[in-house]
């Protein structure tokens, strides 16, 4: 296993659309083990395959307690979503240090395929259904905080494009 590099927001490599993975094989076996190790080592709860410069659709995930428990999403489709909504504090493993409120459907039931390439259901709510929407719409080309205003925006652009100058967090390539 390696740990893959976190591409950090405004890297424009963030926007690129995922591509479906054609087969479930060694090579999407060893990204998923990669990107299991990358997203514990950085303590993160998801991790998208587009926020490590690759541009499938692939998601790392692992809400439990013991962070023992991760959940392997490929090709997720977003089939149904709770009417209800709420305002969610969320972070990113791409826009470090920075934390703001994204309204998400409460619950959310997902078509996927596991590590082994089988079909399942994902019926989640709470966390998991917030780690579920924030990953799927990295696959989508969509960080987090597009969901913010304009100036909140360029403010946290210009954070971390200084903290990239100042060698604080991975600059763009």
């Amino acid at each position: 296993m390696a740990l893959l590099t976190i591409i950090c927001y405004p890297d424009t490599r963030l926007h690129t659309v995922a591509k479906p993975v054609a087969a479930v094989d060694d090579r999407i076996q060893t990204l998923v083990d990669d990107m299991l190790e990358t997203m514990y080592e950085a303590n993160g709860v998801g991790l998208a395959a587009t926020q490590v410069d690759v541009h499938e659709r692939v998601i790392v995930l692992d809400t439990s307690e013991g962070r023992d428990s991760p959940l392997v999403v490929i090709n997720p489709t977003l089939v149904w979503t709770s009417p209800e909504t709420h305002l969610n504090e969320e972070g990113c493993l791409s826009v470090p240090g920075i934390y703001d409120g994204v309204v998400r459907h409460d619950a959310v039931k997902v078509e996927a395929l596991d590590r082994d390439g089988t079909s399942r259901v994902i019926e989640a709510d709470g966390l998991l259904a917030v780690c579920l929407q924030h990953e799927m719409d990295h696959l989508m080309g969509k960080v987090f905080v597009e969901y913010l205003s304009p100036l909140k925006r360029n403010r946290i652009k210009t954070k971390l494009l200084k903290a990239q100058r100042e060698g604080r967090v991975a600059k763009l390539v």
